[in-house]
């Protein structure tokens, strides 16, 4: 294998020491920084390993664990994917400008890096290594990140005990040693320099920073301020000139008619949010992983004036379904007619908004999901095999995946499912489940062999290979998904199997398995066409149009595979030109204050019990948004929730737009007055631009959090020039002091305006409320590259009123003992509304009921939002 990287890279650290480490022999090409190595690459990318003809590895984080996993020494662990994704995303952006500043002499400040090596000082006291007690690519990335840094400076050291021990307990170490002799030459920490001032810069974004600083007592981020820089003559004039003229630039707000279709030289982006199982009211954890995180991205699409279509459905056919209906007695239909109901009216209060929200039960979905498949039986990508299945002998079936748990194989885990871990995420198959129990009877059950038919991934690997190297490039894809996909692949694809003796599913149209329905991963995912061909019958436009549509998938690391491995296999092997994916957006798992998220335990809160808090949804979506675990877990937390709405909303946001408008209410008869810009004001336009460009940057590239913290980055910004200039002992003064009062009114309602549409993707009640208390026109909601004054002179607003009430502590306390335990146990009042109640019936007349819908399964009906 080949390595190419320039003269004293510190990333090609971390390759040299995973190949010491690994026993792995690397044939190494220096080359200048500026050489192209990868030819589809539009930006040049060291280091790369070359693995094959035309394949390269160009993230060093992969190619580290790559090369360890050659020497069976990479440790397959959640822990080590959360350090990496840390090491890229909030050490990176703070510890590349530091470097940079000292090798052109600029004097960095040391601030900017002080959050992070706190966090990793705390993380690290008393442990050996980052992840349990085993040295991993956790280690190696972040100790070669920081060697530059830390080699040779005792002082800083000095400051981070329980760093500076790892850091040398580590360098101590023969591999990293002499991993440090061939990427200097010996030269030492010098060597690093040009490499260091050839790379670019991304200053990193002010919110990640602050968010590193301190840190609340269960781990959630807590606002501090932080100075901001000034702004530079250029960026004055800028903002000067836009606030001046820059609304005559503003294009009109898109507005595409039903059915939204692609529309030629138009950025077309189509976004699916994971199809939610209908076997029970999803959680809050569930709603960030996709549908919430899935909105806010779609509704930023609308306001950047993309053609926009945003699906998603329920996800109806499966054993978790069969589970579901023989728990509560119902048919399958029963059932996904029941939690369909409560799906749609619990994304409905959380104000998602889908173009279409449909159903997976349909006759689009046996069409088209069959036709997928013909196609890959015609071409050879179709095998046949007979398998070990579980048999539960009392209830005289065979348990399919959602019916059988046991002790995971792999970490020893109680309550793993016949395909999935919870605990440790890998993939299992039933048989492998250690003492296994009939999720209906708990009764063991037996292996018996089964004919069924797999997808042939390995006659697909290589062009999936391209597929992943061509589209997870960047940023395109989440480091957790880049890593689980890599991961997947690494130690090569193996046929996975597509059926299952199930009856409630989509029938197996093969002779010789037309009594079986195939398996709900390769059947799920087609379930994003066959919604779009519900919703119009040119939906082909949308999913066989690779050229024209940009594809977005949001969902939970869990079902990563599925979206970046088995469901691109499917749609290549089908030689159908389908869209594949382009962005796969995936978050870590949301706890619940010192536990987990379970819907099939009722662990925590769910969907219709945020709804039965009287709190309004928009600060639910709010809460959810600003903990959304991006890069790592993160946790929901009563206290938190209270604070955050308290000091965030309340305090923050809510006091300068109702100060604002109240201001300009009672002093100005409710107009805006004339604005006379002086040079704190231009500052002020300066840095507001900042805040909404990186606002931008972040949304487009799906980081919600980060631009939630530049809206309230705004507003604080704002609050400041309030409070700086006292408009309210200016309004009594003189002639010329009034006039000021009015400027910082009219900058401030302005301000106020831009929140309202920043907010739109985030809180779309509340920024509708500002917008109506502002009577803001309808040509503002767009997002603009620079602050722009929408509400000019005597613009008349509407009837202020406060926006956000305050959570007080026994609330908290009565919330927090209301939702404790498990959500059957709680207080009637928190159950799920029943609808229209369906006749019970027997676990045998259920079993009967399978095999006759199975015929007629096709006919449900279909919402539309």
């Amino acid at each position: 294998m080949k390595l190419y990287c320039d003269y004293g890279n510190q990333h090609t650290l971390k390759v040299a020491i995973a190949a010491d480490l690994a026993g792995v022999k690397l044939d190494i090409v220096e080359v200048s920084h500026i050489e192209h190595v990868v030819p589809y690459l539009t930006k040049n990318r060291l280091p790369v390993l070359e693995v094959g003809q035309d394949e390269y590895i160009f993230s060093a984080n992969t190619i580290t664990r790559y090369i360890l996993s050659k020497g069976s020494k990479d440790v397959d662990d959640i822990g080590v994917e959360q350090w990496l994704e840390w090491e890229a995303t909030q050490l990176q952006p703070c510890l590349q400008p530091y470097l940079a500043g000292i090798v052109n002499k600029t004097k960095p400040d040391i601030m900017t890096l002080s959050g992070v090596l706190g966090h990793l000082n705390t993380s690290l006291k008393g442990k050996k290594n980052l992840v349990q007690d085993t040295l991993t690519a956790a280690d190696i990335s972040v100790w070669a990140a920081l060697y530059p840094l830390l080699a040779e400076n005792e002082g800083l050291q000095s400051q981070h005990a329980s760093l500076s021990q790892w850091f040398n307990e580590l360098w101590r170490l023969q591999a990293f040693q002499a991993a440090v002799t061939l990427v200097t030459k010996g030269e030492g920490v010098k060597a690093f320099n040009n490499s260091i001032a050839a790379q670019p810069v991304t200053n990193p974004a002010v919110t990640d920073a602050r968010a590193l600083q301190k840190k609340g007592a269960n781990g959630s981020e807590t606002e501090v301020a932080d100075e901001k820089s000034s702004a530079t003559p250029a960026e004055i004039a800028v903002a000067r000139a836009a606030w001046t003229n820059g609304r005559e630039g503003v294009p009109l707000p898109y507005q595409p008619t039903h059915p939204i279709l692609p529309v030629k030289d138009k950025r077309n982006v189509l976004i699916t949010s994971a199809l939610p199982y209908v076997n029970n009211v999803p959680h809050l954890g569930n709603i960030i992983g996709c549908v919430l995180s899935a909105d806010v991205f779609a509704r930023f699409s609308r306001l950047s004036n993309d053609n926009t279509l945003f699906i998603c459905g329920t996800d109806e056919y499966g054993t978790a379904t069969e589970t579901k209906a023989l728990e509560e007695g119902l048919t399958p239909q029963q059932i996904c007619d029941k939690y369909f109901k409560l799906h749609d009216e619990i994304y409905k209060w959380f104000n998602i908004s889908f173009d279409y929200f449909g159903r997976t039960t349909t006759q689009q979905q046996t069409t088209i999901a069959q036709d997928i498949f013909w196609r890959l039986h015609e071409r050879d990508f179709t095998l046949k095999d007979t398998v070990e299945q579980l048999l539960c002998e009392n209830c005289n079936r065979y348990l399919a995946d959602r019916f059988v748990e046991g002790k995971c194989p792999l970490c020893g885990f109680d309550d793993a499912r016949g395909d999935q871990c919870d605990k440790c995420g890998k993939l299992i198959n039933a048989v492998e489940l250690k003492q296994p129990r009939c999720k209906v009877c708990g009764q063991s059950p037996v292996i018996k062999s089964s004919e069924h038919i797999f997808l042939d991934l390995p006659k697909l690997e290589p062009e999936l290979g391209k597929f992943l190297a061509k589209n997870s490039a960047d940023d395109n894809w989440t480091s957790n998904a880049k890593n689980i996909s890599s991961s997947w692949v690494r130690d090569g694809l193996k046929p996975r199997c597509i059926t299952r003796d199930l009856k409630w599913g989509t029938p197996v149209p093969l002779e010789g398995f037309t009594d079986k329905v195939f398996y709900v991963w390769f059947d799920a995912p087609i379930g994003y066409l066959s919604i779009t061909a519900n919703y119009c019958d040119q939906w082909e436009k949308w999913w066989k149009n690779p050229a024209e549509a940009t594809l977005y998938q949001f969902m939970a690391k869990d079902n990563v595979p599925f979206h970046s491995v088995i469901f691109p296999c499917t749609c290549i092997g089908a030689r159908d030109n389908y869209t594949l994916v382009n962005h796969l957006i995936a978050t870590e798992y949301l706890n619940y204050e010192d536990g987990k998220f379970s819907k099939s335990r009722g662990v925590g809160v769910f969907g219709n019990d945020a709804r039965e808090t009287g709190i309004p949804s928009d600060i639910w979506r709010f809460y959810l948004l600003y903990i959304r675990p991006e890069s790592q877990d993160s946790a929901f937390s009563w206290t938190d929730f209270a604070l955050k709405n308290n000091s965030e909303l309340l305090n923050n946001l809510g006091n300068f737009i109702n100060r604002a408008l109240v201001f300009c209410e009672r002093n100005f008869n409710a107009e805006v007055p004339p604005v006379t810009l002086t040079e704190d004001d231009e500052q002020l336009l300066a840095l507001v631009n900042r805040e909404l460009q990186l606002y931008s940057q972040n949304l487009s590239k799906c980081k919600m959090r980060d631009g939630l913290r530049n809206i309230l980055s705004i507003s604080r910004l704002g609050n400041q020039m309030i409070q700086s200039n006292m408009p309210w002992k200016l309004i009594k003064g003189n002639h010329e002091e009034k006039a000021r009062a009015g400027s910082v009114t009219g900058l401030s309602v302005n301000l106020s305006c831009l929140l309202s549409v920043l907010l739109q993707p985030y809180m779309p009640s509340t920024s509708a409320i500002i917008k109506d208390q502002l009577q803001a026109p309808d040509e503002c909601n767009v997002i603009t590259e620079h602050f722009v004054c929408f509400l000019p002179t005597g613009h008349k607003i509407g009837k202020p009123k406060p926006l956000f009430d305050k959570i007080e502590d026994s609330q908290v306390a009565e919330l927090r003992k209301k939702f404790a335990g498990k959500q059957h146990e709680r207080n009637e009042n928190a159950k799920p509304a029943e609808p229209p109640k369906a006749e019970p019936v027997t676990l045998l007349q259920s079993a009967t009921l399978m095999n006759s819908t199975k015929r007629s399964h096709n006919r449900v009906m279909l919402s539309v939002h």
